[in-house]
C-alpha cells in the first residue's frame, strides 16, 4: 500500500549496505557526521560576520580608544573561536586516522 507520500525508501547507500548482510543502526553516524559538519560550517559564517562587524567598528571608533579595544577584543575571540573548532576537526581526524576509522565521513 502507498501512503499519502508515496513510497519511501532508504538511501541507495543503506540498500546496498543491508542486501550485503549489513545490519542497521548505523545512520546515527551519518547523521552526526552531518550535524557537526554543519555545526562547523555555522561556526566559520559566524566568523566571518565577527571579523567584518569587528573590523567596522575598528574604523568607525575615529581614535576612541574603548571602541577599538572593543573591535580587538572581537577579533581575537573571533580567531580564538575559530581556531578551537577547526583544532576539534583536525583532533578527530589524527583520532580517526589513528585508530583506522573514518569518523568524519563515516561510510554504511
Amino acid at each position: 500500500m502507498i501512503g499519502i507520500f508515496g513510497n519511501i525508501q532508504a538511501p541507495k547507500a543503506i540498500q546496498d549496505f543491508e542486501n550485503a548482510g549489513g545490519g542497521g543502526g548505523n545512520g546515527i553516524f551519518v547523521f552526526l557526521s552531518a550535524i557537526f559538519k554543519l555545526a562547523g560550517t555555522i561556526a566559520g559564517i559566524y566568523f566571518v560576520i565577527q571579523i567584518i562587524i569587528a573590523g567596522y567598528t575598528y574604523l568607525s571608533a575615529n581614535g576612541d580608544e574603548k571602541k577599538t579595544a572593543q573591535a580587538w577584543a572581537t577579533i581575537w575571540q573571533s580567531l580564538i573561536g575559530i581556531v578551537i573548532v577547526a583544532s576539534a576537526f583536525v583532533l578527530t581526524n589524527t583520532i580517526g586516522h589513528w585508530l583506522g576509522l573514518n569518523i568524519l565521513n563515516p561510510e554504511i
